[in-house]
């Protein structure tokens, strides 16, 4: 992974968004699928081949990279089995479960709101 050099504007304006709590949980779980992992995890643990199966719409690539970076902020958790062949599951952090009722509040203002904005297009 490449890293930043420590003067420029991604770096700084990093260090402003970690500032505000709402834009830090907002970037913890932003991003095309973050959410959307997060929510067929949140019913059951899954090995990666079953959300891949969940997700047909994500490459193996960008799973495993969206699955890293939750694993890293501490949303998901990684358990790998000393099978052959190794055998390794992902479920949701108690931190990560807290997104729960805040989802489902997201969910209806989305669906509330989606009709509205595809009407007046």
């Amino acid at each position: 992974m490449a890293t930043r050099k420590e003067n420029s504007t991604y770096s700084s304006n990093e260090k402003w968004i970690i500032e505000c709590d709402l834009t830090y949980a907002v970037n913890k779980i932003g991003g095309r699928w973050k959410i959307l992992i997060i929510s067929k995890l949140e019913s059951k643990v899954h090995r990666f081949s079953e959300l891949k199966k969940e997700l047909p719409f994500i490459t193996e690539r960008m799973l495993a990279l969206q699955l890293r970076a939750l694993e890293k902020d501490g949303l998901v958790k990684r358990t790998i089995y000393a099978e052959i062949p190794p055998r390794v599951e992902y479920e949701l952090t108690e931190m990560a479960l807290e997104f729960g009722p805040i989802f489902k509040q997201l969910s209806i203002w989305g669906g509330k709101h989606r009709s509205d904005t595809n009407s007046s297009s």
